[in-house]
């Protein structure tokens, strides 16, 4: 049996849930205001569970305080308004786990058991500027801006992957600014966008006259990163040959010019980034296993915009905002039944284009221009000759990666399995 500190205002939701926690074989302390709950801390629970409106009140300042007076304390915070910002907030503060209301009693139970279990993480510092980004308030989502909170405050390593499209760069910014280097560059690098022979001076830099074309020294990213964050976004496109020297600079915090004869020490927080499922790279040998342990010291993983349907009518709202429209009770239900194969970014577009065609300030189905299914519907010209079919087939293959990379270049012969030069080249003829 535990003391558990209760602390919220809303009586009838306070004694339902004391209630529940005294079945569950623990004593309870319910308090409905932050001096109540303070007061309390003499008796030294071993759990507390606050609501984070709290009235004029925030349940975050009791957090806070518990922090500097019973650091060892575990804090599960409860609210009925989830966003990004408050997830993120209260997992910085140190909280255990943010969950919403109403709170299921098997919800409860795992919650109480899995915090009473293990000590709480260090605080982490409550100076960032709050950073709306992350749309969404579904499971999924929510597990993501935990992570973020929990990740956000020291120099540890962060790997984030997810499909193309679903916000990894968002979250590499977000970890930035609520973190202590919010003040600092953030610096981010597409490693798939950058030829072979060139990404070892962009990221490591070079001196003058050593190369072709070095007319004068270049401090490189990871230099310009000093003091702030270094997203490496795409990783698993760096050549092999350069993945040696990536894993030599973080071990050794130091790098090395390109023509230069010394080191440099690099005070820099890496995050990397990758629409690739590393692990299986690395196994198959085209990612340096090394490496890849190295940059996984903390996993972020983002879901695809599929698994978060429930998220779709708030970022509908979000993307059409500024244009002042609103999508229709129809139109949301035919973006539930896309597949959704570019996620967030594909999404934006698409509302982008229905903002800008549409009449009137509703979006209706036909507005989006989806067609009946994800890919539109042309017909296939099987009748044609066999180098026009394919010059057919391969228009609207360019086109599809183009819309779905949002124009991005790099991104769509990416997924098309083409070098840039040879994209540009299609796109020329």
């Amino acid at each position: 049996m535990a003391l558990i500190l209760l602390l919220d205002d809303d009586d009838g939701f306070r004694a339902s849930l004391a209630e529940t926690l005294t079945d569950l074989g623990h004593a309870v302390r319910a308090e409905a205001t932050l001096a109540g709950a303070r007061a309390a801390l003499a008796d030294t629970p071993q759990l507390a569970l606050i609501d984070l409106r709290l009235g004029a009140e925030n349940g975050l300042d009791f957090v806070r305080h518990a922090r500097t007076v019973h650091p060892d304390l575990p804090c599960v915070v409860l609210t009925a308004y989830a966003s990004g910002d408050n997830t993120i907030e209260a997992m910085k503060l140190g909280a255990f786990d943010h969950l919403t209301k109403p709170i299921g009693r098997a919800q409860l139970a795992d919650v109480v058991a899995a915090a009473l279990a293990r000590t709480p993480a260090d605080a982490l510092p409550d100076d960032a500027a709050a950073e709306p980004g992350l749309i969404g308030t579904s499971p999924a989502m929510r597990e993501v801006q935990k992570r973020i909170g929990l990740a956000a405050a020291s120099d540890t390593t962060v790997l984030i992957g997810g499909e193309t499209g679903t916000g990894k760069e968002v979250v590499a910014r977000l970890l930035h600014r609520h973190s202590a280097r919010a003040n600092g560059p953030f610096v981010a690098v597409n490693c798939a966008a950058i030829p072979a022979d060139l990404i070892e001076s962009e990221l490591f830099g070079h001196v003058r006259g050593a190369f072709s074309g070095a007319h004068a020294d270049r401090a490189g990213r990871f230099r310009e990163a000093g003091g702030g964050t270094l997203l490496l976004d795409e990783v698993g496109d760096m050549p092999l040959a350069l993945q040696a020297k990536l894993l030599r600079v973080l071990q050794e915090r130091e790098v090395v010019p390109v023509g230069a004869g010394r080191a440099y020490p690099v005070d820099v927080r890496v995050i990397a980034a990758s629409h690739r499922a590393l692990a299986d790279e690395a196994r198959a040998g085209r990612f340096r296993e090394d490496l890849y342990y190295r940059l996984d010291v903390f996993p972020i993983h983002l879901p695809p915009l599929r698994e978060r349907a429930a998220d779709l009518p708030t970022l509908a709202a979000h993307f059409l905002r500024p244009y002042g429209k609103r999508p229709a009770q129809a139109a949301l239900d035919r973006l539930a039944r896309h597949a959704w194969p570019g996620n967030v970014r594909e999404l934006r577009n698409v509302l982008e284009r229905a903002a800008l065609t549409a009449r009137g300030s509703t979006i209706g189905p036909d507005d989006l221009a989806l067609g009946g299914g994800s890919g539109g519907d042309e017909a296939v010209p099987w009748d044609a000759p066999l180098t026009e079919a394919v010059a057919w087939l391969e228009t609207r293959m360019i086109r599809r990666a183009l819309d779905r990379a949002g124009g991005n270049v790099s991104e769509a012969a990416r997924a098309l399995g083409i070098s840039r030069q040879q994209l540009y080249r299609k796109l020329a003829d």
